[in-house]
């Protein structure tokens, strides 16, 4: 693949002292840390290699990747390894996609409180989904699912949601058989969006309550307990946003979804025009707008560019792609095979699409010479000035990015 014609590193390159030294004492040290990685990525600071095509002996030098998951390099290689171990995993039943956004008065709250809040949006939404599937009159079922957040909007807005990949069925209260979901439906979205809701600000509440959420600025009132209830209050009478996508094309169509969004950093450097004097142009979208008038393109200064950018570093150690009910990864392998073994050819075209319309996962990465096409090969390594850290085991038993 071309390398882009501009990337976030060549702005933070650019203007990234500038922005540190007016930032300073305000940025926290992940934030700089990700300056730091994605500045040096892919540059002979952090080492590389010598590569040799096996047929014309053509060499070229690749320098290694900083890994840091807010990279918009280092994603690709990671989502192709990830789908990878997850494809095994994969029913052969149609997939629903639903998406849970929380207000934006919510919102502000979780920026300043990101750990606790960003929990609590995954906890909420996946025991709205397996509520409503266990409840006798939707589906009465146990489902898995996998949960993806994203924090930002397309202008790089702080707007925090996740996105819930489920299949359209599960299993019975007693395990005994796979209830299929009715063909183009899965559960009721208006539903889902008033115990979602009921969900969070409880959640919320008790947060407050145990002492666990931080407020500054413009958002410090809210420390006190009559002012914290005073916002909620109009916010359990708004209808909250659960969008509910048309089922997917089949599994295929479910990885090549996933290799879009599960790894997804802020802005990819493919949607960035230009880099000059009047800052950085960029493509976005805007969703209130219909058909082809919502592509649009946006200049902001370098110093906000930057400032958007990095409002979605995520805590050290949170784990943004996560698994519950029967995927959890306890008992995924288990449940899983199971379900394999229950699934009949009539359940599966309850719920299945047709063949010709999914959709193929791209191959995995292999280099090719640019000059005969051959296999490159490593014939040496190098140590860069500022060598890689190896990733840090984790603690936690569930899937992280």
């Amino acid at each position: 693949m071309a390398r882009p014609l501009l990337e976030v590193a060549d702005v933070f390159r650019a203007h990234g002292a500038a922005w540190r030294k007016a930032n300073a004492g305000h940025a926290s040290l992940a934030q700089l840390k990700v300056m730091s990685a994605i500045q040096t990525c892919r540059t002979a600071a952090l080492g590389g290699h010598v590569e040799r095509c096996q047929d014309c002996a053509h060499e070229r030098v690749a320098y290694n990747s900083c890994r840091n998951r807010h990279c918009p390099k280092c994603q690709g290689a990671a989502a192709r390894k990830w789908l990878a171990e997850r494809e095994a995993d994969l029913l052969p039943v149609a997939y629903y996609h639903v998406v849970f956004t929380l207000p934006a008065a919510v919102a502000e709250i979780a920026f300043q409180n990101k750990a606790a809040v960003y929990d609590l949006l995954f906890r909420a939404a996946a025991e709205t989904l397996t509520t409503i599937a266990a409840d006798p009159k939707h589906l009465g079922a146990r489902i898995g699912l996998t949960a993806v957040l994203h924090s930002w909007g397309s202008a790089l807005t702080h707007h925090p949601h996740v996105h819930v990949i489920v299949p359209g069925g599960g299993l019975s209260p007693d395990g005994s058989r796979w209830i299929a979901c009715r063909p183009g439906f899965f559960l009721p979205v208006r539903v889902l969006s008033r115990l979602f809701r009921r969900l969070f600000l409880e959640g919320l509440a008790a947060l407050h309550a145990a002492g666990r959420l931080a407020f500054f600025g413009e958002l410090a009132p809210l420390a006190d307990k009559s002012a914290f209830d005073a916002v909620l209050a109009p916010l359990r009478q708004l209808e909250w946003v659960v969008y509910a996508k048309r089922p997917f094309a089949g599994p295929e169509a479910v990885l090549a979804y996933l290799a879009r969004y599960t790894h997804r950093v802020a802005i990819s450097n493919s949607r960035l025009l230009a880099l000059d004097d009047a800052g950085v142009t960029f493509k976005w979208k805007d969703y209130r707008v219909k058909g082809r008038d919502r592509q649009k393109t946006m200049t902001l200064a370098a110093s906000e560019f930057i400032r958007r950018f990095l409002m979605h570093v995520l805590p050290g150690g949170f784990h943004r792609i996560r698994h519950y009910g029967l995927f959890a990864s306890a008992a995924r392998a288990k449940n899983i095979a199971r379900i394999r073994g229950l699934l009949t050819p009539p359940a599966t075209a309850n719920c299945a699409a047709p063949n010709d319309a999914r959709e193929k996962p791209k191959p995995a990465f292999e280099p090719h010479c640019p000059c005969c096409g051959g296999l490159m090969i490593v014939v040496k390594t190098f140590e860069g000035a500022r060598p890689r850290k190896p990733p840090a085991a984790s603690r936690f038993r569930i899937d992280t990015s």
